[in-house]
């Protein structure tokens, strides 16, 4: 990893990267990351492996696009619902609990995928694997004492 990935990465887990991140990028990333297929987001070449998530909100019944590092398991995407290790699940996941069918778009494309939350055992199974491609889940994870969810997206014919 270059020392620009690692300074971003870093810089993603502290208080005000995290703000940051939360705030500015979450509005700006999915746009830049669309415009430039994958290539961008505001910070420059994407340090994590990257997608961007649309839901449907589970109030509004509006497509809702997130921006968010991933591991991919097989075929399978793997999202955790970590919300920069705030005491509250993400509005993402919650949208994925009541309505499991999304899409995502990663490598230029669209890809439509059902969600669902995995097991705390395959969780276990899969966190160490989640935060060698990710570092900063395991920051989150001390921020927090709820049980962060991770999902499961398999894409669909």
């Amino acid at each position: 990893m270059s020392g620009y990935a690692r300074f971003i990465n870093w810089f993603s887990t502290t208080p005000v990267g995290s703000w940051i991140a939360r705030t500015l990028a979450a509005r700006v990333d999915p746009w830049v990351y669309r415009l430039s297929k994958g290539r961008f987001t505001s910070t420059g070449t994407p340090t994590i492996p990257q997608l961007i998530l649309t839901t449907t909100g589970r109030k509004s019944g509006a497509k809702r696009d997130v921006q968010l590092g991933y591991l991919r398991d097989g075929s399978d995407y793997i999202l955790v619902a970590s919300n920069f290790g705030q005491q509250h699940h993400p509005a993402w996941a919650l949208n994925l609990a009541a309505s499991p069918q999304a899409s995502v778009y990663v490598g230029g494309q669209d890809v439509s995928v059902v969600a669902r939350r995995v097991s705390d055992a395959e969780k276990e199974r899969l966190w160490p694997r989640l935060v060698a491609v990710i570092p900063q889940f395991s920051v989150y994870i001390t921020r927090t004492d709820r049980n962060i969810r991770v999902f499961r997206l398999t894409p669909t014919p």
